[in-house]
């Protein structure tokens, strides 16, 4: 494990164990989806990869658009809870799709922090397809939780 994602586990230790979240594990969501993370620089950017799996494809068989923005929320939400080293919440999330992504792809999704207020945050990222083709983007609205 190459520096930035050693940094990075250690950091949501340190903050699970802070906010005296369960587990030391990552959440069962970016599990299900099994994902994985490759970058990351903290406070500032994340990037995760994502196989498109078979029960994710839509009737045409191409992925599912909400399974896609799962994929953005998998990034954003560790990403702001990082950045923010509070517990957050999504507002509200919007996607922008540009091309199909078809079974047996991956998904490289790359999340940043554009914005980051005491109460607020935006999140923006792009999702590049295995051949490296944008095949959407997407923003989100966070609200940072302090306890």
């Amino acid at each position: 494990m190459d520096e930035p994602l050693k940094l990075l586990m250690k950091e949501f230790r340190a903050l699970r164990e802070a906010h005296a979240l369960a587990g030391d594990h990552l959440p069962n969501c970016f599990q299900e989806m099994k994902g994985e993370f490759l970058d990351y620089r903290p406070r500032e950017m994340l990037v995760a990869r994502f196989p498109v799996q078979e029960k994710y494809l839509n009737p045409v068989r191409m992925l599912q658009g909400g399974f896609l923005t799962a994929a953005f929320d998998n990034v954003f939400g560790p990403l702001s809870y990082l950045a923010a080293r509070s517990i957050c919440s999504t507002i509200d999330i919007q996607t922008h799709f540009l091309r199909g992504v078809e079974a047996g792809d991956f998904l490289t999704i790359t999340g940043r922090v554009i914005s980051r207020g005491p109460a607020l945050m935006h999140v923006s990222g792009e999702a590049h397809g295995g051949r490296g083709k944008l095949v959407a983007t997407c923003s989100a609205n966070i609200v940072i939780q302090r306890t």
